[in-house]
């Protein structure tokens, strides 16, 4: 399937930024690889990181691809230089999830002190902060590492008293520092966002790499005059979806389907 948009992700997360591009550009081919034979990224070595970023997305590269959308936090944070410089020639481009979500962030704090949480990985890289300060100077950052978040999103207990009290315990300390922005810098967040919501309380607006990053593909789409748009007058050309694994197919069906908002079908798993 040619010029699709290719995803990529260490496994289930990145099924929530896949719904958000889905929202944005339904009808847009899609092409989404879950790593789940070696997730999480977020416990490896840089290099390691960067070995299998490369490898999935020289994966997607084969299938033609118009774009490459590194939907994987620790992937940006650790493994997009290596990405990009693998694919200068823009063929496909390539897109993490970090510069959106600073964009966003920036463009919507009033006070200049922005959270940001997210894997072990993500947070020791260090990525945000830097993409932040780059941006603005003044900005001040704050980051925690929230590591339970993810199991307890897979085990869809997102809106249970457990995942209240662990919010309560890993970001009481963001309400003390004053910050008005936090962004959920890893790809279950979204799913614990009310959670999150109501602990942090109305006055920190939060910022979801998904939706951020979905504005993103759409506005370079668009401006590259790439957008796949059904012609006035014509039937509606219906959007393809593919979606493979490298392992646990059941386990990616059964929670996935939960994390993009709609059944998975005709999940095939590879060898990468």
């Amino acid at each position: 399937m040619r010029d699709a948009i290719g995803i990529f992700d260490s496994g289930i997360g990145g099924l929530t930024v896949l719904g958000e591009i889905l929202k944005e550009l339904p009808d847009e081919h899609t092409i989404y690889l879950g790593d789940t034979a070696r997730v999480p990224y977020g416990t490896r070595s840089p290099e390691t990181v960067v070995r299998y970023s490369l490898q999935a997305a020289r994966f997607l590269a084969e299938k033609q691809v118009k774009l490459l959308v590194v939907a994987c936090h620790t992937s940006s944070a650790v493994g997009l230089a290596a990405l990009r410089t693998a694919y200068a020639d823009d063929r496909p481009r390539v897109m993490g999830v970090i510069e959106p979500s600073v964009r966003e962030a920036l463009r919507i704090t009033r006070t200049r002190r922005v959270g940001i949480i997210g894997t072990d990985a993500t947070i020791r890289s260090e990525a945000y902060a830097h993409a932040l300060k780059h941006l603005d100077p003044d900005v001040q950052v704050f980051t925690k590492a929230c590591p339970l978040f993810v199991p307890i999103a897979e085990e869809g207990w997102e809106d249970s008293e457990v995942a209240a009290l662990t919010a309560e315990r890993y970001l009481r300390g963001f309400r003390e520092l004053g910050i008005d922005t936090l962004i959920l810098g890893c790809t279950h967040y979204p799913m614990l966002r009310e959670t999150i919501a109501r602990t942090l309380g109305s006055d920190i607006r939060l910022v979801d790499a998904g939706e951020a990053t979905a504005r993103a593909v759409r506005d370079l789409l668009k401006q590259e005059g790439r957008l796949r748009l059904a012609a006035a007058g014509s039937a509606k050309r219906v959007a393809e979806h593919l979606f493979y694994v490298t392992d646990a197919h059941e386990r990616f069906v059964k929670v996935g389907s939960r994390f993009l908002g709609r059944d998975l079908e005709g999940v095939i798993t590879v060898e990468l």
